[in-house]
């Protein structure tokens, strides 16, 4: 059963992911989310064979097929990652299908809309370096409230009364990256990665919160030294500029990595040291 669920979430996670593309090309662009897709090099308007998530990409080989241009891969991306991300999800809350269905009807639709909120911030993110604000608001405003929600001993929804702690949990991931904002003047950290963490810090409480945090770190910093190798190598990276310390790098997608990490493998870094003394 569980595996049959697995494909359906997957199947569901990539055609929202289909959707998901719309709003991260569309945003910000003085285009509505409603209305047919078209080709961007021949303006032919896209019928249902051509928007069949994953599998037309695959079919057409990655170009239109009016015209012969290379789709991005963006849209295949998108669309596997979200649904690998739903299918974590489900994975995640499956425990709770049958002794608490609620409670996992809740916290799985939960999942989903914090996914899809992450996939759009990571994409535009990576593509326009800046985190919009809609998102980051949405993110840390589901977050906050969904801290509200609790579950009876069986599994019943009621509300829940958060402790101070976990009320100023986002605010205290945040406060460093504003810190940064502040004194760089914008310079090393940009002001929407606080946004990020806050929403980050009341997804995940203090203590994985953090550890996602310090994962984000991580990855960026790894990610940084092989551009850095790589550049010193071939001098100049795929788009033809070359890479250096000051080269601005897009950091929400390393937070997101480490979030992710925290919240489907539990990677707790404190726990870990907490053994390791």
């Amino acid at each position: 059963m569980n595996t049959v669920l697995i494909i359906f979430f997957a199947l569901f996670g990539a055609i929202i992911g289909s959707f998901l593309n719309v709003v991260i090309y569309r945003l910000n662009t003085g285009m509505s989310l409603g209305g047919r897709s078209k080709c961007f090099s021949c303006n032919t308007t896209l019928g249902a064979r051509d928007l069949v998530p994953v599998f037309s990409f695959v079919l057409a080989r990655g170009r239109c097929r009016h015209c012969g241009s290379k789709v991005s891969w963006q849209y295949i991306t998108v669309e596997l990652l979200t649904a690998l991300l739903f299918a974590g999800v489900f994975a995640v809350n499956s425990s709770m299908l049958l002794a608490a269905p609620a409670q996992f009807v809740v916290s799985t639709v939960y999942g989903l809309l914090v996914m899809s909120i992450l996939v759009v911030i990571m994409v535009y993110d990576f593509r326009h370096k800046i985190i919009p604000d809609m998102f980051s608001y949405t993110f840390a405003t589901v977050t906050f409230l969904a801290m509200f929600i609790g579950f009876d001993s069986l599994g019943e929804i009621s509300i829940a009364m958060p402790s101070f702690l976990s009320l100023s949990t986002g605010i205290i991931l945040a406060f460093p990256f504003y810190l940064l904002w502040l004194i760089s003047e914008g310079r090393w950290m940009g002001l929407g990665d606080a946004k990020l963490a806050l929403g980050i810090g009341w997804f995940l409480g203090l203590s994985l919160g953090a550890s996602a945090i310090i994962f984000g770190f991580w990855i960026g910093a790894v990610f940084s030294v092989c551009l850095l190798i790589v550049d010193k190598y071939f001098k100049k990276n795929h788009h033809g500029h070359s890479f250096g310390m000051k080269s601005e790098i897009p950091f929400a997608p390393f937070l997101i990595a480490g979030l992710l990490l925290a919240y489907f493998f539990g990677y707790n870094i404190f726990e870990s040291v907490g053994y390791l003394l």
